[in-house]
């Protein structure tokens, strides 16, 4: 199944639990009218079994992400090299879009020399994506309450990181509920990083004004535990549930003639606890997005 606008196919990002078992996974997305699956690790045999059902590769997650930017020359030359060999093997199954967070293994550092430390290993990595067509898709959450430690998550070091690089094989996986979060402008944030987008993921954020007045910004709640997929003030939901402006950003998109997949990142505390209730949840994302 396909957007309205843009014409874009849709997939879904592989989870836990009963998404372990990739028969049944595939069938169930065959099935609900999906047309991707986004794999975390791409082996031979998840492959096998997504094409056996029709269904494309979306991405797949790069591996030991941390050392890839360790100060420790040694350790991360070493997951360089792992990378290589692996955007290597999973390109010859058919993946295109590499997937990870610029996640430092010391966040204590100053943020400029663990940025430097990531332009190394993304400048290898991202040559060896180019050379096979390929790219390298930058996720956009910040990081982990109380540091927010990703190098690489708003305008500023997005920015730095794509020309510091300067490679088509570093891009962005284009994930709007976490710039509204952040309190980021998604349809500015497309309009200036169009040309780097290499995916895009189907996640919305709901921001909760009343606990904006209750708590504040910068302060959590002392009495209030914090909701799942979210914190005191917004949560992810799936999309249309939330704040995103989804048919100006799909516009836009299908004006510059982007080609690729949208997956629905299903981290909606309304859609968990069960494999009815994600499957559920993921319907229903499949269901708006085709309308949009």
């Amino acid at each position: 199944m396909k957007t309205r606008t843009g014409n874009f196919p849709i997939g879904f990002r592989r989870g836990g639990g009963w998404q372990g078992d990739i028969e049944a996974l595939a069938q169930f997305a065959k099935n609900a009218g999906f047309e991707a699956i986004d794999l975390g690790k791409a082996t031979r045999e998840d492959v096998a079994v997504l094409k056996k059902h029709g269904l494309m590769v979306g991405s797949v997650d790069l591996e030991n992400w941390q050392n890839l930017f360790s100060k420790d020359e040694g350790e991360r030359k070493a997951a360089v090299q792992q990378n290589i060999a692996y955007i290597r093997e999973a390109n010859a199954l058919g993946a295109t879009r590499f997937f990870l967070c610029v996640m430092p293994k010391d966040p204590s550092l100053k943020m400029t020399e663990n940025l430097s430390i990531a332009a190394k290993s993304l400048s290898e990595l991202a040559r060896a994506a180019e050379s096979l067509n390929s790219m390298l898709v930058i996720e956009g959450w910040p990081g982990g309450w109380p540091q927010f430690s990703n190098l690489c998550c708003n305008p500023e070091t997005y920015r730095w990181m794509i020309k510091e690089c300067g490679s088509k094989g570093l891009g962005i996986n284009f994930d709007p509920s976490h710039l509204v979060r952040m309190y980021i402008d998604p349809v500015r944030f497309l309009d200036e990083f169009l040309p780097s987008v290499g995916h895009v993921h189907g996640k919305d954020t709901e921001i909760l004004p009343e606990k904006i007045y209750e708590f504040g910004v910068y302060q959590f709640s002392a009495f209030e535990p914090h909701p799942h997929c979210g914190e005191n003030v917004w949560r992810y939901t799936i999309p249309g549930h939330g704040q995103v402006r989804w048919v100006r950003l799909f516009q836009m998109l299908a004006n510059a003639n982007w080609k690729g997949i949208v997956s629905v990142e299903l981290e909606d505390a309304s859609f968990t606890g069960s494999p009815e209730a994600e499957q559920q949840g993921l319907n229903c994302a499949l269901a708006f997005l085709k309308t949009v």
